[in-house]
This record gives structure tokens, C-alpha cells and sequence, in this order.
């Protein structure tokens, strides 16, 4: 069985441990007193924070109608299973690896707000300074619940319940928090170098992106079945969670209620919007007819490459992202499928490249008439500094995301096998591993 009761025991053994720890942390926490807290920024946050947690239930409905019948439970439960296993591990650790104590500013300090130590009486961050640090910290949490539940999408159907979760506690230690550190905190090597990531760009969906292409690639395709959507209804009820939450997603990055937060919203809609007609005009031009899931995944692929703009750009500008975007995501797509590669719901070609092209047309347009924190405006402005630390950001990205994740793939695989066997496949994993059927 996937999830024997000698697994079970174990995790009941660890949970039980961890309360019993917690027992013995004493700590008189009183709310940080300050003048500087802004009661509309706290009631946009509280908002904010609730919205982003939502599109990871859309993202299950998005993959769940996806993926064939016999695996959309599976699917579904992967996601989330993430909100539950992320939220225990990011109070633990996951928080002060993110923003912890700086080292060399590529990784914090696990024990600067070790087991939520701090939270409540803590002083707020400095790209936040009118919300409690514990309002920053839920908000944050919501993100890294989202990052690795994206690259299920490449290996729905072929992956085993319980080497996933070890490998979403290991994905979330080593390979998002680090990126989310060297990006976002004041220290970061990348935030240093200059890099801009709005929402997450660089450390969601390009992280997200790298680490499905890995997955697909480790976790060979066995079963030659055709992918039949079980419930393309599920795909349009999911797109609309998600391009509802992801206002929170990118017009609560600005940690306000303001002007920037305004803008954020717009782009977002703007783009999303932009991309999901050019998606099915792609299609009309190759002989398809337009349908619903090609302005789903088109909507889904703007509101990816507007993510690490949307704080920095002009309005024009992120109508230009969403249309660039859904043509390259789509050719990309057309391409893997002549491939042998099995990324079976498309992550690295939407995620992974959407991603990457907001993140390169952010270092073209940014411009700090918009947003005063731009140090340095985009290369359409003249200037090449952004452009060029956007391409180191690149590059360094790609690779210890992709590498990153190949390792932590083998290791859980050493732990316990991620594979199904081709028997298993065939049957269907919600049947098999859950004993439920839709």
C-alpha cells in the first residue's frame, strides 16, 4: 500500500513529537507595538492573504479537469495535501529559512523565528512596515503552499502519494525558500543584484517550471493512454478561482492598500486578458477551433508572465507581456508535444516559460516613474543594468532549480519510490492509492 500504517505511525509519531516540543517553547508574546500599522493596509492583507490561499483550490480544479478520469481525485489531493503539509512545515521552518537571519544571502537562519518564535510580538519587515510580521508571514505562507503544488500538473497520474510528500517537504526546504531569500529579503544575493520579482515570477513559476520540466523527465512516461479531460467544466470553474485569487496574488504584493496595488490589479487583468484571446487566435491560425480550454490555459499564462512585472509596468506594457507570452507558451507547447517528453499538463511550456518571459520583458519595461523602488529603469528606457542582472537571474535560477530538483528527486526516491508501476498507471491512482473514484 502507498500509505501503509507503519508510514502512518511514523508521521503520527513526528506530529505528536512536534506538539510536545511546542509544549516546552514559553513564550509571553505581545502584539509589536507601533504607531506605523495601517488599518486598511491590515484589512487589504487579511484579504490578500485569503485570496492567494483560494487558487490553490483552483489549482486543483484546473489540473483535476486535466488529467483523465481514473487520476482527477489524485490530482486534486495533491494540492491540497500542500496546504496542509506546508503550513505545518513553514511555521517549523519554512518561514526563517525564507526570511530569517541572512547567510551569505542565499538561505536563512532556521532558527530566527524557529517554530513561529517572534511572530506575533516581532517588528514588522521593511518591505512591509504598516502590517503585523505575522500578517507578512500567513500572506508569504500562501505562496510556498502554491509553488510546488504547480509542478504536479507534469507528472499527474504517474506519481506516488507518499514519495510526494517528502519530496514537497524537501522541495520547499531547499529549493523555494532559498530562491525566495535570495530574492526578497533585503539581504538576498539576488535582491543585492538588483533583481526585480514583483509577485514571484522568478521564485514561483520559473522555480515551479524548472522543477516540473526535472520530474517529467525523471518520472518517465510508462502508459501510452491518450489524455482524455475528464471535466473541461472543472478547468473553467478552476481559471476563475485563480484569476480571482491572483489579485491577491499580485495586487497584494504591494503590502498596501495604495496606488501601487492598483496598478498591480490592472496589469493583472490586463495581461490575463490579452493572453487568453492570443492563446485562441494561436489556435484558430493552426486550424483548431477556440475553445474553452485554450482561453483557460491562455489566462492561466498572462496571469503567469504579468506576476514579476505587475508592480513596475505601464499599462501598454502588460498588454504587450500577455500577448508575447501566450504565443511563445503556446508554440512551446506544440513543440513538447513532438518531443518525448511527458510534462503532461504542459507546466514548463506555461509555467516555467511564462514565467521566464515576464521576468525578461520586467527587465524591458520597468520603469520607476511607476514604482519609485525601481533603481534602475528597464532596457526601453536606455538602460542596461536590470536587463543584465535579469539575465544573470536567469540563468542562475534556471539551473539550481532544474538541478536542484533533479537531486532532490533521486533522494526521495532513495527514501521512497515516486514511480507507479505500469499496472498501477493503468488502473488509475485515485482508485489504487486513494480507493475513491469520482
Amino acid at each position: 500500500m502507498y500509505f501503509s500504517k507503519s508510514k502512518a505511525l511514523l508521521g503520527f509519531f513526528l506530529l505528536s513529537c512536534l506538539c510536545v516540543g511546542a509544549l516546552f517553547i514559553r513564550t509571553a508574546e505581545v502584539p509589536f507595538a507601533t504607531n506605523n500599522y495601517n488599518s486598511a493596509d491590515i484589512a487589504w492583507m487579511l484579504t490578500a492573504t485569503a485570496l492567494v490561499l483560494l487558487m490553490t483550490p483552483g489549482l486543483a480544479f484546473f489540473y483535476g479537469g486535466m488529467v483523465n478520469k481514473k487520476n482527477v481525485l489524485s490530482t486534486m489531493l495533491q494540492s491540497f495535501i500542500a496546504m496542509a503539509i506546508i503550513t505545518v512545515l513553514w511555521v517549523i521552518l519554512g518561514f526563517s529559512c525564507s526570511f530569517g537571519n541572512s547567510f551569505f544571502g542565499i538561505y536563512g537562519n532556521p532558527l530566527t523565528f524557529f517554530m513561529g518564535k517572534g511572530l506575533i510580538s516581532g517588528a514588522p519587515m521593511a518591505a512591509a512596515p504598516t502590517i503585523p510580521l505575522l500578517l507578512f508571514a500567513m500572506y508569504q505562507l500562501k505562496f510556498a503552499i502554491i509553488t510546488p503544488a504547480l509542478i504536479t500538473g507534469a507528472v499527474a497520474g504517474r506519481i506516488r502519494f507518499t514519495g510526494y510528500i517528502i519530496f514537497l517537504i524537501l522541495f520547499c526546504l531547499f529549493i523555494y525558500c532559498p530562491l525566495a531569500h535570495a530574492t526578497w529579503h533585503p539581504n538576498g544575493i539576488l535582491a543585492k543584484l538588483g533583481v526585480l520579482d514583483f509577485a514571484g515570477g522568478t521564485v514561483v513559476h520559473m522555480s515551479a517550471g524548472w522543477a516540473a520540466l526535472a520530474a517529467a523527465l525523471y518520472l518517465k512516461k510508462k502508459n501510452e493512454e491518450p489524455l482524455t479531460h475528464a471535466r473541461i467544466t472543472y478547468v473553467l470553474l478552476g481559471t476563475g478561482l485563480l484569476w480571482f485569487g491572483w489579485f491577491g496574488f499580485n495586487a497584494g504584493s504591494a503590502f498596501s492598500a495604495n496606488s501601487l496595488a492598483t496598478i498591480a490589479l490592472a496589469t493583472t487583468t490586463i495581461a490575463s486578458g490579452a493572453a487568453a484571446f492570443t492563446w485562441i487566435l494561436c489556435d484558430t491560425m493552426r486550424g483548431k477551433k477556440p475553445g474553452a480550454m485554450g482561453v483557460c490555459i491562455g489566462a492561466v499564462v498572462g496571469l503567469v508572465a504579468i506576476t514579476p512585472a505587475a508592480g513596475y509596468i505601464s499599462l501598454p506594457h502588460s498588454l504587450i507581456i500577455g500577448v508575447v507570452s501566450s504565443i511563445v507558451s503556446n508554440w512551446l507547447v506544440q513543440v513538447r508535444t513532438r518531443t518525448g517528453i511527458d510534462d503532461t499538463l504542459d507546466v514548463f511550456p506555461c509555467h516555467g516559460v511564462g514565467g521566464m518571459v515576464g521576468m525578461m520583458l520586467t527587465a524591458v519595461f520597468a520603469n520607476k516613474n511607476i514604482n519609485p523602488s525601481v533603481v534602475n529603469n528597464g532596457l526601453l528606457f536606455g538602460e542596461t543594468k536590470l536587463f543584465f542582472a535579469h539575465c544573470i537571474a536567469l540563468i542562475v535560477v534556471s539551473v539550481f532549480a532544474f538541478f536542484g530538483t533533479h537531486v532532490l528527486l533521486r533522494i526521495t526516491n532513495f527514501i521512497s519510490p515516486l514511480g507507479v508501476s505500469e499496472e498501477e498507471e493503468i488502473i488509475g491512482l485515485d482508485k489504487f492509492q486513494h480507493g475513491e473514484s469520482l
